[in-house]
C-alpha cells in the first residue's frame, strides 16, 4: 500500500471520529466517539482518555456514569505509566443506542488531586479539581428510507379455514420441530448470558465476598487458629491487589511484592503505609511465631476492610466466584479440612513463598 493511500485511509478514519479535548492544569481529558453516524442496531465505541503529570491522583468516572440511556455491551478500563512517570487512564465502552434520531453523550466528570510539591491539592472547600467533558452529539439513522410511507394498509379480509383434507401430518410435525428448535436456541442463549453475568464480578466484589465469609466466623483464640486466620486474610488482600492492579507475583516475598506494587501501581502514601503494616503484621504471626492479641486481629481486619473500600473505584472485572472454597469454613479447629482447600495459600506454601 502506498503512502498516499495510507494517508487517505487515515483521513477517512479521522473524519468518522468525534473528538473533544479538555485540559485543566496537569491533566488532559480526551473523549472520542466512533462512528459519528450509524444505523439503529449498530454499535458505537466511546472512549475516555486521561493523561496526568507525575504525582497527580486521577479519579476516573464510575462505571456507566451518565450512559444509562444506552445498552453497555462491553467495558475495558486500563492504566499505564510511561518512563517519565506520567499516568494514562482509559475507559473504553461499546454502546448500542435504543432508538434512532439525534443522540448525545452527556458531559462526564473527571476529578484529580494535585500532589506535586508546592501545588494546592484541591480548590478551597473541595476535595478535588473537576473537569467536565464536552457533550458529544451524533446521529442514529433509521432503517426506513426517506420515501417510506407510514400509512397503514387496509385489512386483507377474512382468512378461510383450512380443511382437514388440506392439512398434512408432515407439515404439522415440521411446525412442531421448528418451534422446539427456536425455544431451545432462545433458552441456550439466555442461559449463557445469565452464566456469563454470574461468573464475572469485579476484583473488589470478589475480595469483599471472601473477606465477609471469613469475618462471619468467630475470632480465633489459640495460636493455630490465629495462624490460619492471618494466612487467609493476608491471602485475600494480596490476591485482591493482584486482580485489582493486574499484578502477577505469586512467588514473591512480602518485600518483593511491596516493591513491585509501589513501582507499577499508584497508591497514596497512606495506602502504602496501611498495606506495608498489614502484611508485615501477618508475616510476624505466620513466620516469626509472634502471638497476635485480639486487638491485633481486629486492627488487621479493620485495615483490610478499609483498604478494600478505599481502592474499590474502577476495579476491573475478573472471572470467578466471589465465595471460593475455604473462606466459608470456620478458622477455628484443626479438623476443619475445607480451610486447606482454599485457593488462598496454605501456611507451608506461604513459608516457601515468603508472603
Amino acid at each position: 500500500m502506498s503512502a498516499a493511500t495510507m494517508l487517505c485511509l487515515a483521513a477517512l478514519v479521522a473524519a468518522d471520529d468525534i473528538t473533544r479535548v479538555k485540559e485543566v492544569g496537569p491533566v488532559k481529558v480526551t473523549t472520542s466517539l466512533t462512528p459519528s453516524e450509524l444505523v439503529i442496531g449498530d454499535e458505537i465505541r466511546f472512549e475516555i482518555r486521561v493523561e496526568a503529570e507525575p504525582q497527580v491522583e486521577v479519579l476516573m468516572p464510575e462505571f456507566g456514569e451518565a450512559l444509562d440511556r444506552y445498552t453497555i455491551l462491553d467495558f475495558v478500563p486500563a492504566r499505564e505509566v510511561d518512563d517519565d512517570q506520567r499516568s494514562r487512564f482509559t475507559q473504553r465502552y461499546t454502546l448500542q443506542p435504543f432508538s434512532s434520531g439525534e443522540q448525545s453523550i452527556p458531559p462526564i466528570l473527571v476529578e484529580f488531586v494535585d500532589n506535586r510539591p508546592g501545588r494546592t491539592p484541591a480548590p478551597k472547600d473541595m476535595d478535588a479539581y473537576e473537569i467536565l467533558t464536552d457533550r458529544i452529539d451524533f446521529t442514529v439513522q433509521s432503517v426506513l428510507t426517506e420515501d417510506a410511507t407510514i400509512e397503514l394498509k387496509p385489512p386483507l379480509g377474512e382468512l378461510q379455514l383450512v380443511s382437514e383434507s388440506q392439512s398434512s401430518p408432515g407439515a404439522w410435525m415440521a411446525g412442531v420441530l421448528l418451534v422446539a428448535i427456536l425455544t431451545g436456541s432462545v433458552g441456550v442463549v439466555a442461559w449463557r448470558r445469565w452464566r456469563r453475568g454470574v461468573s464475572r464480578q469485579n476484583a473488589y466484589e470478589i475480595a469483599r465476598g471472601r473477606l465477609d465469609q471469613l469475618l462471619m466466623q468467630p475470632l480465633p483464640t489459640n495460636d493455630q487458629e490465629i495462624d490460619r486466620f492471618f494466612v487467609i486474610i493476608s491471602g485475600i488482600v494480596r490476591r485482591y491487589l493482584e486482580d485489582r492492579f493486574e499484578l502477577r507475583a505469586p512467588d514473591f516475598t512480602t518485600e518483593e511484592f511491596l516493591e513491585l506494587a509501589g513501582s507499577v501501581i499508584d497508591l497514596s502514601r497512606d495506602h502504602q503505609t496501611l498495606l506495608r503494616g498489614f502484611l508485615r503484621q501477618a508475616d510476624l504471626v505466620k513466620f516469626a511465631g509472634v502471638t497476635a492479641s485480639q486487638d491485633d486481629i481486629r486492627r488487621s481486619t479493620d485495615i483490610a476492610l478499609r483498604f478494600l473500600e478505599e481502592t474499590r473505584e474502577n476495579a476491573p472485572l475478573v472471572d470467578g466466584d466471589a465465595t471460593p472454597r475455604g473462606t466459608t469454613s470456620r478458622v477455628s479447629g484443626a479438623s476443619q479440612s475445607p480451610v486447606s482447600k482454599s485457593p488462598v495459600p496454605r501456611p507451608s506454601e506461604e513459608k516457601r513463598a515468603g508472603v
